[in-house]
């Protein structure tokens, strides 16, 4: 195998032996439009604010979208009637749901990667005035939030009025709203003298001593700074008791298992401190369902209930999916009598629901997938070796120093509840040599396009059947079809194909999986996760994954897919158990290719152990053989989908350098008409009457302006056509091209007929 696999999310692709040496130098994927500011981050409910939008790959933007319908916007139109391509009013309605929602744009390649948008009630600033001295401090209101970008080596400040006894919560966030910001937040005296310091990115809960101005200094770890090292500032006051409150935040990728199915918001019962030792154990009865916390520091809270031989009970611990920097972790023992005093047996210790793939070691995808759908929490069984009293532990092993009340904890003991939980991200390619990218891939198909969404599953209890995957509410033209996670495996996959005459279009999308669980069948909804960043270096920037709140897929006809497989007929091809099978696959090819072939390989059950087979560009089918018996696959209606990484010779946007043509072409027939009117009007002086000289020389003023603008829109187009010309070049583009589904039935061998003879006379 070659030394430089590709890796889709933990299944190995390759590259045929002639592309090899180019792409490991070459981009991976083909460009995807990604919003990646907004300025601001957020709004006030029942307000309406301009945004400032930027990205990558947004040519022609045309709708900002949200994911909760209480946020619409329109394109700000300028001067010249026209409607701006990056800049929005948008419009937050008062029952808006609080939160952090995803934007996306609309644009010439289809709909964007998300971007956060929070909405809160507390009145919202832009702060954008330079504040990098004490004596350049922005104010900053109380019980507002100021919305701001931090700039290179530099620290923000900002002063407000506090009074003496009232308790503040100050708060920064950055990574839990996309930001590649790593916050330091001081809470300083007038004269900028530290008094409090956070660099753990919480809630700084502050009482100052003394009335009057009080200054708060925010900066990056590591001094870092640019558009994209944005956050939003909030100062409240708080009650006297009661935990301060926190900014809302964007989903980890491991709260996809939380919670489990009709879990009651609120606990039954919360934990009784002082419950740390034998002394203080808090007695509970099972089933149970507990709330607590880890703290103060090193805190061990400790439960004791009786249980009987051969009962099994699972143990479920949240914390980290619950948004917190916690690892939990569970001990349980059973207490027994010895020389009469009280002696304890470990039982069992849990810790850690492990992803269902070996995740990367490094947090990027250079020996595994970047995407983790496991969690530091607790998920796991106890079976009970003899009756009698047990007693159960719950502690942070990241809690010996940590003194935060707010690090709380969910402790559900119950009996088995078989379930599942699903998420799913669109496989993209990364190099193992040469490129380490972390790609941020909307589902914005071209037409002919085929994608793959990969879907892992954290089985719950026990549960080990098939899970059903099923994609529902597609735009016209655009297609999917679940490859299903078989049972006692974790992976499944989902191919959403674009038709070759696909008109634009997007829609709201959802993901279900279904499954039958003792004599019911249960269908639960798919999250899908993305980059918050697109990454093209992991080596430099570790990739930052969660959650989206909403799928949108779109289909553009701006592009049509480099290449595009498919069963060289529509139908279910049937084979018998044991035999060979014939699969004509087409092929249909739009660009160039760099190399002699491209190699496949097969998703779907019965079939994902095929051998690779290269197909050799430019043919327009290829037959793939299909040996049952050597795949050893039984009888059964199955679905698969060929894979391979391809080096295509991409033109990005080529109908670009015609608009950019005929944009300098109006700029130079503008800008030698001003010309000409300047020096008209600069004439005119000369020749103007003495009462009417200044007004010439007012109009030739105004001309010879008109003149110097015409000139640097002149300057501008041109730079913009050879941008555009630049872009259009054909360029190196490594991805992993997909085929449509195709359906396979394979029938059961016939029932041998034994001819029997009767031997008797």
């Amino acid at each position: 195998m070659f030394r430089n696999v590709l890796l889709t999310a933990g299944l190995g692709l390759l590259l045929s032996a002639a592309a090899v040496s180019t792409a490991r130098a070459q981009l991976v994927g083909l460009p995807d439009p990604h919003l990646l500011t907004l300025m601001p981050m957020g709004a006030q409910r029942g307000t309406t604010v301009e945004v400032k939008i930027g990205g990558d790959h947004l040519e022609h933007v045309t709708e900002l979208l949200f994911s909760d319908p209480g946020i619409t916007a329109k394109p700000v139109v300028g001067e010249d009637g026209k409607p701006a391509e990056d800049r929005f009013l948008v419009t937050v309605a008062p029952d808006a749901v609080i939160g952090v929602h995803d934007a996306r744009v609309l644009s010439r390649l289809g709909i964007s990667s998300p971007r956060a948008f929070t909405v809160g009630d507390l009145p919202e600033q832009t702060i954008t005035e330079p504040r990098d001295y004490l004596h350049k401090a922005a104010a900053l209101a109380v019980n507002s939030v100021g919305n701001a970008v931090m700039p290179q080596r530099a620290i923000d400040y900002y002063t407000f009025e506090a009074r003496k006894g009232q308790r503040y919560a100050i708060e920064c966030a950055a990574q839990g709203i996309d930001s590649k910001l790593t916050p330091v937040v001081i809470v300083a005296d007038a004269k900028g003298r530290d008094l409090v310091v956070n660099r753990t990115g919480g809630v700084i809960d502050f009482t100052p001593k003394a009335d009057g101005t009080h200054v708060i200094k925010v900066n990056d770890l590591t001094f870092q700074g640019s558009d994209r090292h944005f956050y939003r500032l909030a100062l409240q006051e708080i009650p006297a008791e009661g935990l301060p409150p926190r900014q809302p935040s964007t989903a980890k990728v491991s709260s996809t298992s939380w919670p489990p199915p009709g879990l009651p918001t609120d606990p039954k019962q919360r934990e009784a401190e002082p419950n740390d030792d034998a002394s203080q154990v808090q007695v509970i009865s099972l089933p149970c369902d507990i709330g607590g916390s880890f703290y103060p520091a090193a805190d061990v809270d400790t439960y004791e209930f009786t249980a009987k031989k051969g009962e099994t009970w699972w143990i479920e611990v949240a914390s980290e999916r619950l948004g917190l920097s916690t690892d939990p972790f569970v001990l349980v023992q059973r207490v027994t009598e010895k020389d009469g005093a009280e002696a304890l047996v470990d039982v069992a210790e849990l810790h850690d629901i492990p992803s269902p793939l070996k995740i990367s070691s490094n947090g990027y995808s250079y020996d595994g997938p970047p995407y983790d759908i496991g969690s530091p929490d607790v998920l796991g069984k106890v079976e009970v070796p003899e009756d009698g009293r047990y007693r159960l532990q719950v502690r942070d092993l990241f809690g010996g120093t940590r003194n935060e009340p707010a690090n709380e904890y969910r402790l559900l003991i119950r009996e088995a509840q078989p379930d599942f939980a699903i998420a799913a991200w669109a496989v993209h390619m990364t190099l193992r040599n040469g490129d380490r990218a972390a790609l941020s891939k909307p589902l914005a198909l071209r037409t002919g396009d085929a994608t793959v969404l990969e879907v892992l599953a954290i089985r719950r209890d026990g549960f080990a059947g098939d899970i059903d995957l099923k994609m529902e509410g597609l735009p016209a033209g655009v297609h999917a079809t679940g490859l299903k996670i078989p049972a006692g495996k974790s992976v499944g996959h989902i191919v959403v194909t674009a038709d070759a005459d696909a008109k634009p279009a997007f829609s709201l999308a959802s993901i279900t999986g279904s499954a039958v669980i003792g004599e019911e069948t249960v269908t639960r909804p798919c999250r899908l996760a993305t980059m918050e960043w697109p990454v093209k270096d992991a080596k430099q920037e570790t990739p930052a994954p969660r959650l989206v709140e909403s799928i949108l897929v779109s289909v553009s006809d701006s592009e049509a897919a480099p290449v595009s497989f498919s069963a060289a007929e529509d139908k279910t091809w049937e084979v018998t158990e044991g035999e060979k099978l014939t699969l004509p696959l087409a092929a249909t090819w739009r660009e160039d290719f760099t190399g002699t072939s491209i190699k496949m390989s097969a998703y779907g059950t019965g079939f994902d152990s095929l051998k690779p087979f290269e197909v050799p560009l430019k043919a327009k089918t290829y037959d793939v053989e299909l040996d049952l018996a050597a795949l050893k696959t039984k009888p059964g209606d199955y679905t698969i989908a060929f894979y391979g990484g391809g080096v295509a010779k991409y033109r990005y946007h080529p109908d670009g350098v015609a608009e950019a043509e005929k944009a300098k072409q109006e700029a130079e027939a503008a800008a030698l008409a001003a010309a000409e009117e300047a020096k008209k009007l600069a004439a005119a002086v000369a020749q103007a009457a003495p009462e009417k000289k200044a007004e010439a020389e007012a109009a030739s003023k105004v001309a010879a302006e008109k003149q110097k603008a015409a000139e640097a829109a002149k300057t501008e187009a041109e730079k913009k056509l050879a941008a555009a010309t630049k872009a259009a070049a054909p360029t190196d583009r490594v991805d992993i091209h997909v085929s449509t589904p195709i359906h396979i039935k394979v029938n059961p061998k016939a029932e041998a007929t034994v001819a029997k003879t009767d031997s008797k006379p």
